[in-house]
């Protein structure tokens, strides 16, 4: 198995690498604070061809394969996570597409997606459940050609903004939980469908995150992916696949940070030497780097293994379930590990806004939380083993 970085992959992480400290970090800051969604940063991806990095050639993508995706996913949010979730979240919005779709859909839906001039979006949280998708209760009833759709989704990324998102709904109420529902795709202006409430976020705050209201939604029956009961295994096999784009997120968070750390330990002078020379923080940052080295070699050998697997809806065996289980968790907590003591590194001038590892901070509690909560990922590792 190879999961050295192949010539042309260090070409795109040197290319995005650049873009990202001349073009994303800049503004970094400014949009943290403003928290509205930045238009400029969805030209700068469709620009250079970001959002395609995954998507087959034959529908207009790169087809670079996951561990491409990862990279770039990693340098953006080295500066600033809300960028780097831009191409993760397109790729969580578009993988049903990839894994279920007929051909008609797949050449209807996918080009697009590929360029980023539509935007996906992937809608599977409800206020009532998110894990538990027993619970979850938005409705899709069958209506000669169409759908009706009936509920609300939160938490939705890239909601408010999207053009295409896949909506995970219960058909059949009495059947068996895993084979209960079905994903359809909801264009964007459907009748019936509408954004609801924005939230107000504690960390990657420009990233848009809202609700999502179905009420009496007519979706033309031709977007139902894969069969009325085959809803659970697609978005199972979606998480397993997109779980290494937020693993990669945090793997970036933590990256930046420990990079923000290093320089300001080489500086910041106490009792005549630079802080780094002092064991008390030369030590912390060597276990800074030890810890963000080996989640990003646990997400690099995980996208190595899931680049030759075919994006359909063939079985995943156990052991890759859990080796994304794995990447998500592991790099999720180094962030936030990562990132708390970044801050500690810095001081009291690491608690304010002046300094990014506040903010980076802020950014990698999610990714803890969203994709399947670390608890929830620790329950997917134990059963598969």
């Amino acid at each position: 198995m190879q999961y050295d970085l192949t010539e042309e992959q260090r070409m795109l992480q040197n290319m995005v690498r650049r873009l990202a400290k001349e073009k994303v970090e800049p503004g970094a800051a400014r949009r943290d604070v403003d928290g509205e969604f930045d238009w400029e940063m969805v030209e700068l991806m469709r620009e250079n061809g970001l959002y395609g990095i995954d998507f087959p050639e034959i529908y207009g993508g790169s087809g670079a394969g996951m561990l491409a995706m990862a990279i770039t996913v990693e340098e953006l949010s080295k500066v600033d996570a809300a960028c780097g979730l831009l191409v993760a979240d397109h790729e969580l919005g578009s993988l049903p597409i990839m894994l279920a779709g007929n051909e008609e859909q797949k050449q209807r839906l996918l080009p697009r997606l590929a360029t980023g001039e539509h935007l996906a979006a992937f809608a599977l949280t409800e206020p009532a459940a998110g894990s538990d998708v027993a619970h979850l209760r938005c409705r899709a009833v069958k209506d000669g050609d169409f759908y009706i759709l009936n509920g609300r989704k939160n938490f939705i990324t890239n909601g408010g903004v999207a053009d295409i998102i896949t909506v995970y709904a219960v058909t059949d109420p009495e059947a068996k939980g895993h084979r209960n529902a079905a994903v359809f795709v909801v264009e964007k202006g459907t009748p019936g469908f509408s954004v609801g409430k924005k939230e107000d976020k504690l960390g990657i705050r420009w990233s848009d995150t809202v609700e999502l209201i179905f009420e009496d939604c007519r979706v033309p029956a031709e977007n139902l992916l894969g069969q009325e009961d085959e809803g659970f295994h697609i978005m199972m096999k979606t998480l397993n696949f997109s779980r290494l784009g937020v693993a990669a997120q945090a793997v970036g968070i933590a990256a930046g940070a420990l990079e923000h750390a290093v320089a300001y330990a080489k500086e910041r002078e106490s009792f005549g030497t630079p802080i780094i020379r002092h064991q008390g923080v030369g030590f912390k940052l060597a276990e800074m780097t030890m810890r963000t080295e080996a989640a990003r070699q646990l997400v690099y050998k995980t996208c190595a293994l899931y680049e030759p697997l075919p994006k359909d809806m063939s079985r995943i065996s156990p052991e890759l379930i859990r080796m994304s289980a794995m990447s998500k968790c592991l790099s999720g907590d180094v962030a936030m590990w990562v990132t708390t003591e970044a801050v500690q590194v810095f001081g009291g001038y690491g608690y304010i806004k002046e300094f990014p590892v506040e903010r980076m901070m802020r950014d990698a509690k999610i990714t803890q939380i969203y994709e399947g909560t670390n608890e929830i990922m620790r329950l997917i590792i134990a059963n598969t083993l």
